[in-house]
């Protein structure tokens, strides 16, 4: 991850240089002002370490509003965002949350990985109907039933690397550099979940065909948004 630390400054550094030594007409647009967030979040194929950083087109707008202030205001730590967002308020975050919530672009083809039949069986009986009996529900529950999130808050979970949903889980189950220490519904349910299921589970979303949209508000169930009220306990209702 070290790539877009160091290619960040850069990008910067030679705006700053530009812009003194040439006369450069830049459109004023939100397209060309997150061009330093597109470097590490473009549409195209993860392969390798760029496995490890999500597309964030089209996900929720309160989701992204809300990842995004965690990151200025350290509840989440990864140095890059951090610098990139420490002085921005809330309605300017909250502008570029919803351009990139509205960007309509073409999803990757599905991984191509290994994943044997029993992984499959397991990650298909986690992900549609849980284990009640270890208090793990679904992740159709609160993701969706097409997985692609529910507005405005939950994200979706199709899309993204076996590389990067198998870090997260790892981060929600230690607390690890990219998620925090602050306690919350995925970091209870990742630590019920063994390392053989969250495996199959990361297989089994990275290896399916991206289809359908984000269900429309209101359709998470009400035990699951008091379990995990955190998600939109700093919202973006009053901006």
């Amino acid at each position: 991850m070290k790539y877009c630390y160091l290619i960040i400054p850069f990008f910067i550094s030679n705006l700053v240089n530009a812009s003194g030594s040439l006369s450069v007409t830049v459109p004023d647009t939100m397209e060309e002002r997150v061009k330093a967030c597109t470097i590490c979040h473009s549409n195209k194929d993860r392969v390798g370490r760029d496995a490890y950083y999500p597309r964030i087109a089209g996900k929720p707008a309160g989701y992204l509003f809300n990842q995004m202030r965690n990151f200025r205001d350290g509840r989440r730590y990864y140095q890059p965002m951090a610098i990139l967002l420490e002085n921005m308020s809330d309605e300017y975050i909250l502008e570029i949350a919803r351009y990139f919530s509205s960007l309509q672009l073409p999803y990757p083809p599905p991984e191509n990985i290994a994943i044997r039949p029993e992984e499959i069986k397991l990650a298909d009986s986690l992900i549609h109907l849980g284990d009640p009996g270890r208090d793990i529900p679904a992740c159709k529950s609160c993701h969706g039933e097409a997985l692609m999130g529910i507005k405005p808050f939950v994200p979706g979970l199709l899309g993204l690397s076996h590389a990067y949903i198998s870090a997260q889980f790892g981060s929600w189950r230690n607390g690890g550099l990219m998620r925090g220490q602050n306690s919350n519904c995925m970091s209870e349910i990742a630590k019920r979940l063994t390392d053989e299921e969250t495996n199959a589970i990361a297989k089994w979303l990275a290896i399916q065909t991206v289809s359908g949209e984000p269900s429309l508000p209101g359709t998470l169930a009400p035990e699951f948004s008091h379990r995990c009220s955190n998600i939109d306990s700093e919202n973006m209702h009053s901006k």
